[in-house]
């Protein structure tokens, strides 16, 4: 039997997005129609939100760490997050976790080693864009990374919360990532990491100037992958 696949939900769109891409990819390795047993918890969103903005990351793994409690009590055996800034706070407390938990950065460098890519422009929220969480994964394996400079990382993080959390893709919105992704281009960068659950839902392929690494569906293969070894 595969394993059960807990996700721990920090926005909707992400782990929605997650959640789907279990779904209809699993079928690929289990069969028409077929997938692993699959639950998802989360608490609210304004929840993460009040201790993310005051730079609490300790209170935001305690947070995580309730949602893999709850995941276990329904049978889950191994744990992902589509979150990936909430991976800031999975880093101090991932050693505490009843689950094994698959690490969302992780799996997203081992995809880049394995496509050769040398420098990869991480584009997130604000907080993930100027945390140690992708840097940390890169680095060892001879990967260099890149953000947009200040003044676009605030931006970024403005149009994610007011728009792209509820669900909002608009047109505008669409032209200024793929400008942004252009600028990296232009910098030296070989790919770009959608590094937010949602942006793999604003940008695609066609929108890009940069070959992609979709950190959400790229978390997913790697959850079914491990439910069934």
């Amino acid at each position: 039997m595969p394993k059960h696949i807990g996700i721990v939900g920090v926005s909707a769109e992400g782990a929605a997005l997650c959640y789907r891409t279990l779904c209809v990819e699993g079928a690929e390795l289990f069969g028409r129609h077929g997938h692993p047993e699959v639950t998802l918890h989360t608490y609210s969103l304004a929840d993460y939100m009040r201790h993310i903005e005051a730079g609490d990351w300790p209170a935001v793994g305690e947070l995580l760490l309730s949602s893999v409690t709850h995941l276990r009590r329904s049978g889950a055996e191994l744990v992902i997050c589509p979150d990936n800034t909430a991976h800031q706070a999975i880093d101090l407390v991932r050693e505490r976790s009843p689950l094994p938990w698959l690490h969302i950065a992780e799996e997203v460098a081992a995809v880049a080693t394995e496509r050769q890519f040398r420098r990869v422009l991480v584009l997130g929220t604000r907080y993930l864009m100027e945390s140690p969480v992708y840097p940390a994964k890169l680095g060892p394996r001879g990967i260099q990374h890149d953000v947009p400079g200040r003044e676009a990382r605030e931006r970024i993080n403005a149009l994610t919360f007011d728009e792209l959390v509820y669900g909002r893709f608009t047109e505008p919105t669409r032209a200024y990532f793929g400008g942004i992704i252009a600028e990296g281009r232009d910098r030296g960068c070989d790919v770009v990491a959608l590094a937010c659950t949602e942006f793999p839902l604003l940008i695609g392929e066609s929108d890009s100037a940069l070959p992609i690494l979709d950190s959400t569906r790229i978390l997913a293969r790697a959850a079914l992958r491990e439910a069934v070894r």
